[in-house]
């Protein structure tokens, strides 16, 4: 797999490795991430065994690592008889390091799962034999809910022995874009759509192909990878995927109410609820309410969101065609994607555009806050502020293939009016985002009036850090 971006993670594992003391890292994000490929970058040229973790016995797994940590020692009795237990492991460590080393445990979670105590052994064996040696040991795993279980939140065994923790997040679209450097903004707008910013998929996309081809070929078909990845990924993960998998197509189809989606899915309140959290905790799920809003976490303003590109694409494309596709007929899932795609893209749009107030917020102001406001009578696509000034910004993403005009920029203002934050001395800004430019008449009013104008990814007339 090609590596892309990550410098920031790098940087913290490298300067944690060159403290040359023991460390504990928690490595976690969901799958498909790149977590795997971070930790080989990160190891190379340094003494290490990785690890990978999977479904067989515990028994089983010590062997594989007896055979791996005894080849990196010269040991050739443990390679030919492997661990006995995961304490056996610890010892052995902490009696042969005497220069740093680091042992690289990757799906952690299948380990849990061949050995539900195994995370107290590992305690045991950190505070008895490693805390004080120069070992850097990195747990990685792809069940966000287990890694914190299990090493993050206060009643896991591992709590307070962590020295440090990344949750690996999608790449940006920025970020993202390094995987296709000759591609235009908008035909890697199409492919991001689609794949998002997780690694794996990306690299299923053919750069040659135009988009529809790479979803005929590469996702379309019941013998490709990507077809069934959203059943994979929830049966990987829980014990009722049947529900789980109701509950995100409702999202995908616009039930974001939490009693739209109660009615679509016909799951009660408190089952509702749990799976819900569920979801949220996988990376899949997001409750988004109006960025205005001065108590999140109480608002009953929040709407659900399949927070996830491929998810979505594959909820609305191939989820409700599964049989037609089963049976290599594509012509249905093809005439939706046709009718249906550009409203999914100009959803992504607004997305990028988030990212990209963020980026150019020194041409405008520092946020502190940046998202979607709505109430009943209407709904803006971006809002920046930051209540110790003052001031606000309201954006409104247009993927069209008209240039945005005047009009646009009028509906914006009295939508803004309608925003009650930050009383009257509030300092307005507004940010139009446009496919295919704007109309000079636009542009001539942006000259003197506090109007940012973005083209695509870059801001016109503005100072820019550098183009996305």
């Amino acid at each position: 797999m090609r590596f892309i971006d990550r410098d920031t993670e790098l940087r913290c594992l490298q300067a944690k490795w060159e403290e040359k003391s023991s460390q504990l890292m928690i490595i976690y994000g969901k799958r498909r991430v790149g977590k795997t490929e971070l930790i080989k970058r990160f190891l190379e040229g340094k003494p290490a065994v990785y690890f990978l973790g999977d479904k067989r016995s515990s028994l089983e797994q010590l062997r594989e690592l007896g055979a791996l940590i005894g080849a990196h020692f010269g040991d050739s009795l443990l390679a030919r008889r492997g661990f006995s237990n995961w304490l056996e492991v610890f010892q052995y460590l902490g009696e042969k390091v005497s220069d740093p080393f680091i042992l690289a445990v990757d799906e952690y979670p299948y380990i849990v799962e061949a050995e539900k105590n195994v995370s107290s052994v590992f305690q045991k064996g950190w505070d008895e034999y490693l805390k004080d040696k120069p070992v850097f040991l990195i747990l990685c795993g792809s069940s966000v809910a287990m890694m914190e279980s299990q090493a993050l939140v206060y009643t896991s065994p591992l709590y307070g022995r962590r020295t440090g923790q990344l949750l690996l997040k999608p790449l940006s679209f920025e970020d993202a874009r390094g995987f296709f450097p000759h591609k235009s903004f908008s035909q890697f707008l199409e492919l991001f759509t689609v794949a998002g910013g997780l690694p794996a998929y990306l690299i299923r996309m053919d750069p040659q192909c135009p988009l529809e081809e790479n979803i005929k070929t590469k996702i379309f078909p019941r013998t490709e990878f990507l077809h069934n990845e959203m059943e994979f990924i929830l049966k990987e993960e829980l014990r009722e995927p049947g529900n789980y998998l109701s509950i995100l197509r409702a999202v995908s189809f616009g039930k974001r109410k939490f009693g739209e989606i109660s009615n679509e899915t016909g799951l009660g309140k408190n089952v509702l609820t749990k799976y819900i959290n569920v979801l949220e905790r996988l990376l899949l799920l997001e409750k988004e309410v109006p960025v205005t809003e001065r108590n999140p976490a109480k608002s009953k303003k929040g709407l659900y969101r399949v927070d996830d590109n491929f998810a979505r694409f594959w909820f609305q494309y191939v989820f409700p065609h599964k049989s037609d596709l089963e049976l290599g007929r594509f012509d249905g899932a093809l005439e939706k994607l046709r009718q249906s795609f550009s409203l999914l893209e100009s959803q992504v749009y607004e997305r990028v555009c988030a990212g990209l107030l963020w980026k150019f917020q020194d041409s405008i102001f520092p946020f502190k806050r940046v998202g979607r406001w709505w109430n009943r009578l209407a709904e803006i696509d971006l809002v920046g502020l930051d209540e110790g000034t003052g001031q606000i910004v309201f954006g409104e993403a247009k993927w069209s293939n008209k240039p945005v005009g005047v009009e646009t920029y009028r509906q914006l203002r009295e939508k803004a009016a309608l925003v009650d934050w930050g009383g009257p001395q509030r300092k307005e800004h507004y940010a139009l985002f446009g496919k295919n430019g704007f109309t000079d008449e636009l542009k001539r009013i942006a000259g003197h009036e506090p109007l940012h104008l973005f083209h695509q990814d870059k801001l016109l007339g503005g100072r820019s850090p550098g183009s996305i």
